[in-house]
């Protein structure tokens, strides 16, 4: 399976799509991610457990698929694989080091056209499609059988 990358008239390249942050705010406990931790998911990861691969497979088309005891829901083994290749020849990565990332997190996407960002973004114009996208991709994998 072989996906391009999508591309629209008014997206330069290089341009900042998503904003995410490791670790996260956390009142009653210390969490165990860092920045590292959270990239390699991206990367490497699975749409169960990464809103953005979640985001990039549905924006490509991927199907999502119910698994294991059918409440996670990925894009199946082949899917992921695409999908971890896509971002290698696609996405970049870049940081900033911040004693309390969750603020400048807020800023950022308060300010900035992120189109990728769906928590604290409703003001985004493309919002409403992509939460719409997203949905829609569920409704289908809970019509399909359980994956393997």
């Amino acid at each position: 399976m072989a996906l391009q990358a999508f591309t629209h008239p008014d997206l330069e390249a290089g341009r900042l799509l998503y904003v995410g942050i490791a670790p996260r705010y956390m009142a009653n406990r210390i969490s165990t991610q860092n920045l590292r931790k959270r990239v390699r998911y991206h990367y490497r990861g699975n749409a169960a457990g990464s809103t953005l691969r979640l985001t990039l497979g549905c924006l490509l088309g991927l199907e999502l698929r119910r698994v294991g005891s059918g409440k996670r829901m990925t894009f199946g083994k082949l899917g992921e694989a695409t999908l971890s290749q896509w971002m290698a020849d696609n996405a970049r990565v870049c940081w900033i080091e911040q004693s309390e990332p969750w603020d400048l997190e807020s800023q950022l996407i308060s300010q900035l056209d992120l189109l990728l960002n769906l928590d604290q973004n409703r003001h985004n114009a493309f919002h409403g499609r992509l939460k719409e996208l997203r949905a829609q991709a569920r409704e289908r994998a809970r019509e399909l059988p359980i994956s393997s």
